[in-house]
């Protein structure tokens, strides 16, 4: 139901490969992918990393707390986002970091926060960024192929991206979880193309045209893709951004989604607009819904 992605395939444009992408962008709007230029041994270095972040003491990690900021840079808390205004906050931290271009003076380009501890954190992270960034390349070329535009379409509108990435801590559900408390509630994810990976452990689950709920998961070097708002609007809904939640379960997990989006100035409209919608308007916007800390500061 979700087709399985070898990323060596599709950058060589094998037609059966895109084909099938086509069907999973267009239908459930999720894939899983592998074949990448990331190991399993080095995605478990990334995932021990955001464990070893995680595990420090609160009063440590709050010396990079986002919430002091006007950015989503460095460390957010328990309940620090609400994605579903009828559910209640996110039982979950994350760890924020992105593409940096403090001149700009906007805040999705904002610096990044780094811990003095886990020791090589700050290197780890940056290195996979750059890798993960290649990989998030070649899926969106495939797409723009697999609509029908040139490969190249989506090229020049990132060269700066806002792209953002985290690594989220979901702790064991605790007892007095009610029907209103989730690890991430239901929504769908702003942008455009994320870039997912995790430590194996069940959680996340997709919505289906049914209107029930698939489980979706993926082992370490291998990713899960799903699609954000941000691009079914941009391509007039040729592809299909899914409703998607985590619950969570008696177990912890850890997960990194590399969400990839566009030059703050790209024109995401469909193309016969007669408006133009800025991706950094946008994501500012969303952002602003969704950080709790932003929400008050508004």
């Amino acid at each position: 139901m979700i087709p399985r992605i070898d990323v060596q395939k599709l950058i060589s444009r094998d037609a059966d490969t895109l084909a099938a992408l086509r069907d999973g962008a267009q239908g459930v709007g999720f894939l899983t992918v592998h074949n990448t230029n990331i190991s399993s041994a080095r995605m478990r270095l990334v995932l021990a990393a955001y464990r070893a972040f995680f595990d420090l003491p609160d009063a440590e990690k709050s010396k990079i707390d986002m919430s002091l900021t006007g950015s989503n840079r460095g460390w957010g808390g328990t309940q620090s986002e609400q994605v579903d205004p009828s559910a209640n906050p996110d039982y979950k931290q994350v760890f924020d970091s992105g593409f940096e271009a403090p001149d700009t003076g906007l805040s999705v380009y904002a610096s990044n926060l780094w811990p003095a501890r886990p020791e090589g954190f700050q290197q780890i992270i940056e290195a996979y960024y750059r890798d993960a960034l290649k990989v998030a390349h070649a899926i969106l070329r495939g797409i723009a192929e697999a609509i029908g535009e040139d490969p190249a379409f989506f090229e020049d509108k990132f060269r700066r991206p806002m792209a953002l990435l985290r690594g989220n801590y979901y702790p064991p559900r605790p007892d007095w979880a009610g029907e209103k408390d989730f690890g991430i509630a239901a929504h769908t994810d702003y942008g455009c193309l994320t870039l997912l990976g995790t430590d194996g452990v069940p959680g996340l689950e997709v919505l289906l045209p049914d209107q029930s709920w698939l489980a979706v998961t993926a082992q370490p070097g291998e990713f899960i893709i799903n699609f954000g708002e941000m691009l079914e609007m941009w391509t007039d809904g040729q592809i299909k951004a899914t409703l998607h939640r985590v619950r969570g379960s008696q177990d912890e997990r850890i997960s990194v989604p590399l969400f990839f989006n566009p030059n703050f100035e790209t024109n995401v409209a469909p193309k016969n607009a007669e408006q133009a919608i800025t991706a950094g308007d946008h994501l500012s916007k969303r952002f602003n819904e969704t950080y709790v800390h932003l929400q008050k500061a508004g």
